[in-house]
């Protein structure tokens, strides 16, 4: 997956912003929330951070090539080291799953300033 089928992914999702933070990270938002990061200078084996339900944290950083993210993984958020090595498919729904756990926690005020967009 290269940077402009990431953008359009995410874009496609209601009210995702795109900035970039810490220098060097590309990091996907919703109501203010981040849901992916990623390293600026994506490539097709980019190492991607996304957050995970709590009950497959473990069963997902089981997967070879999966391992939980520094500095966020008690928030449950897990790092993919090589995206390449992974089925479009499989990121893709991994993806959407991190943004419905984000837009989920966020609040009513939020969530519907989010749904008129």
């Amino acid at each position: 997956m290269n940077r402009q089928q990431l953008d359009k992914l995410c874009l496609a999702l209601p009210g995702t912003t795109i900035d970039i933070k810490w220098g060097n990270e590309r990091v996907y938002s919703i109501g203010a929330k981040m849901y992916l990061l990623t390293p600026e200078e994506i490539t097709t084996t980019a190492r991607l951070f996304f957050k995970v339900p709590d009950e497959l944290f473990l069963a997902i950083t089981d997967q070879p090539g999966v391992v939980p993210a520094p500095y966020l993984a008690r928030a449950k958020w897990v790092m993919v080291e090589d995206a390449g090595r992974h089925k479009r498919r499989w990121i893709e729904q991994q993806i959407r799953t991190s943004y419905e756990l984000v837009f989920a926690k966020l609040t009513k005020k939020a969530k519907a300033s989010i749904s008129t967009q």
